[in-house]
């Protein structure tokens, strides 16, 4: 339980990061570039990843 909570955890703050990084529009390809709303949601998802990361090795 403890791996697939860090695998998940870890894949949370990837594609959040990818969110952040189009919503800066920094990577292209996609409707996400240059809106700032996926900026948010990208830096949301970082903190939960983080969070689920904590969470998962505590436990």
């Amino acid at each position: 339980m403890k791996l697939v909570l860090s695998i998940v955890a870890v894949l949370l703050v990837i594609m959040g990061a990818i969110w952040s990084l189009q919503g800066l529009s920094l990577i292209g390809g996609s409707f996400m570039v240059g809106q700032m709303r996926w900026l948010y949601i990208g830096l949301l998802t970082i903190a939960v990843g983080i969070g689920l990361l904590f969470f998962a090795r505590k436990y």
